[in-house]
């Protein structure tokens, strides 16, 4: 299901081509693919720069990107087919599918961890990158970026061996919840995760470039991070600082048919795709949910828990929900979805005015959470 592309697409939008072009400009990124739909409809559209710098490769519109946590709102979406399908509750025990996965308290306790804190990363678990050299990197957790070859199995064996930073429910944390919450898919369908993807979101849309391997590696573009003077080439194993922490990548883990399906971050992609699945929910969820189902994935699940640390955020099941624009720093109207993916992506849906952006790139962090994000939506808030 390709998005119908308005007459305008062919017309520049000087504000938005002036931060693309800025940023290839300024060496803060190799390559991109922006596109942009406004009420169901593709009005910008443009591969910049290059996918693959030392091939000479440059950015196609259908070029292929490791899309790190924009993996997370497709499984979302995954899950929240199966909890409409009555397959799965948003207050079942994840005991009920991985019966061994009990994480516990530092006092010894093991609290209940439900569906519901997965998805709104309420669980009490976290991420390696957090805290450099902490609990979850002794016990060798993956983040789902590297150590190829590992499996899920021993990915939440290891989860499971840290105590948990808070009771689930009492706060929030970014974390690996989304790759537990994949187990628990592998365990309610029978299928390795990315069949269940297939079936249950990219299929019903006519998706087949998404997924958790690369269907043509010639247009999957190359990593780079962000230093000075000039992005570098991520090698096979590389460390990247984020936040407190370090994110360390191995960009060929995607290659290896035994590298669990990471529902946090596993998955390669097109830009048209992503924006295909997204625009499926900005319009009320068909064919994959239902009205009543995106509201709530819309809807604040967690109260004023990211105040502290995110202010004007919310987050609801999939994404961050900007409450509050002006505590937030932003140019997007209340209600305004966004999320992005460590790789160098990132994504807005203004649901006030019918707009979704997203932008692809090789580069981390800057295509993230780097001026380029920002740069992006004051365009976007100009031209369109």
């Amino acid at each position: 299901m390709n998005l119908p592309i308005h007459p305008s697409a062919q017309i520049s939008f000087p504000t938005i081509d002036a931060a693309i072009d800025s940023a290839l400009a300024a060496k803060r990124l190799v390559g991109a693919v922006v596109m942009i739909a406004r009420d169901g409809e593709i009005v910008y559209r443009r591969a910049a720069g290059l996918a693959d710098r030392e091939a000479g490769l440059m950015t196609q519109e259908n070029t292929i990107f490791r899309l790190a946590s924009i993996t997370k709102p497709i499984v979302t979406i995954a899950a929240m087919r199966l909890i409409e399908q009555g397959r799965i509750d948003l207050d079942d025990p994840v005991t009920k599918w991985l019966p061994d996965f009990r994480p516990r308290l530092e006092d010894g306790r093991e609290p209940a961890i439900l569906i519901r804190h997965l998805l709104t990363h309420t669980s009490g678990l976290s991420y390696c990158f957090h805290l450099e050299e902490g609990p979850y990197v002794q016990a060798g957790v993956s983040d789902g970026v590297d150590q190829p070859g590992l499996s899920l199995d021993e990915n939440l064996r290891r989860i499971a061996s840290v105590p948990l930073l808070f009771a689930p429910g009492t706060g929030w944390q970014y974390s690996v919840s989304m790759d537990v919450l994949g187990g628990v898919i592998e365990k309610e369908t029978g299928k390795r995760l990315g069949e269940a993807v297939v079936e249950l979101v990219m299929r019903p849309l006519g998706l087949s470039d998404t997924g958790f391997t690369v269907t043509d590696r010639s247009r999957l573009a190359a990593p780079y991070v962000d230093v000075s003077p000039e992005p570098k080439r991520m090698g096979e194993t590389e460390k990247v600082p984020v936040l407190t922490g370090t994110v360390t990548f191995a960009p060929d883990r995607i290659f290896n048919p035994a590298s669990f399906h990471s529902g946090g971050g596993g998955m390669a992609g097109t830009a048209s795709d992503v924006l295909t699945v997204l625009e499926a929910i900005r319009k009320g969820g068909a064919p994959l949910l239902s009205e009543k189902t995106v509201g709530a994935m819309m809807t604040n699940q967690i109260g004023d828990l990211l105040e502290p640390t995110r202010p004007g955020f919310g987050f609801g099941f999939g994404w961050a929900i900007v409450r509050d624009p002006a505590k937030a720093g932003l140019p997007v109207s209340p209600g305004s979805l966004q999320w992005g993916g460590v790789y160098g992506h990132h994504w807005f849906m203004d649901l006030t005015r019918k707009v979704t952006l997203v932008g692809l790139t090789n580069t981390t962090l800057e295509g993230m959470s780097g001026q380029f994000t920002f740069d992006l939506k004051k365009a976007v808030a100009a031209d369109i």
